[in-house]
Order: structure tokens, then sequence, then C-alpha cells
């Protein structure tokens, strides 16, 4: 079965393995979802995450999850723009998450990044997701 939404079933691994208090969740490998992790990890939300190769052609993503005092690093995170609905935002109307304690994740022309480097590049693009 295709997957309609693999951002969304990526974030779903992570929220999901989590909550079971795992220490590494597993999901296919992509360059998107591969940049997105790379700016939870620049962020610190995940401990980092690995590329590996199960059987040629087919790749995974192997994440570390991070937590702290026993509680997870990431406390929710919430895919914005889907599928059915694709939300983009200019710079300045870009609402901050939660006052600036969390990120919102963009994919820009200039690559994935969170709402604090596209601030400072002055770049809009689509919200992917945000993290708190």
């Amino acid at each position: 079965m295709a997957l309609s939404d693999p951002l969304g079933d990526m974030l779903t691994r992570i929220r999901n393995g989590q909550s079971a208090r795992k220490a590494v969740v597993a999901s296919p490998a992509s360059n998107l979802r591969a940049n997105v992790l790379e700016v939870l990890k620049r962020e610190g939300y995940i401990r980092g995450y690995t590329r590996e190769e199960i059987r040629p052609g087919v790749q995974e993503l192997r994440i570390e999850l991070k937590y702290h005092e026993g509680q997870p690093a990431i406390k929710e995170v919430h895919r914005v723009s889907k599928p059915g609905r694709r939300v983009y935002s200019k710079i300045a109307e870009l609402p901050r998450v939660y006052n600036g304690l969390g990120i919102s994740i963009l994919s820009t022309p200039r690559g994935v990044m969170s709402d604090l480097e596209a601030r400072a590049q002055n770049v809009g693009g689509e919200v992917l997701c945000r993290v708190f």
C-alpha cells in the first residue's frame, strides 16, 4: 500500500516511539525526512539519526530519541501542511510556536530549516510541522 503522507508517517512513528519509551525508531528513508531529522537534531529534539541500507536499493532511517529526566524531549509534534491542504507562509506572517519555546519546520527555496533560521535568512515557505 502506498503512503500518502510519508513525513506525517515519520512524525507519528517518533510520537508513538516516545510514548512507548523506545530508544530508537525506524522509518523508511527519503531526502525530505532526512532533512527534517537534521533540523530536529540541530535544535536538540533528537539525539541523532543514521541512514542504513536494509537490502540493495532500500534504505531506512534509524532515529535515536532523546529524553530528559525520563520525559520525552518532544512534548508535541503536529503536521501543518498536509497533502490535501498545503500551508505556505511569508516570514512576516509566521507565528511563533509557544512564544518561541517551540519551532516550526519550513521547506524553503533555500532548503529545509527551522523558523529561527528562516527568520535570519528572511525567507518563507511551506510550513511542514510544529514541534514543542
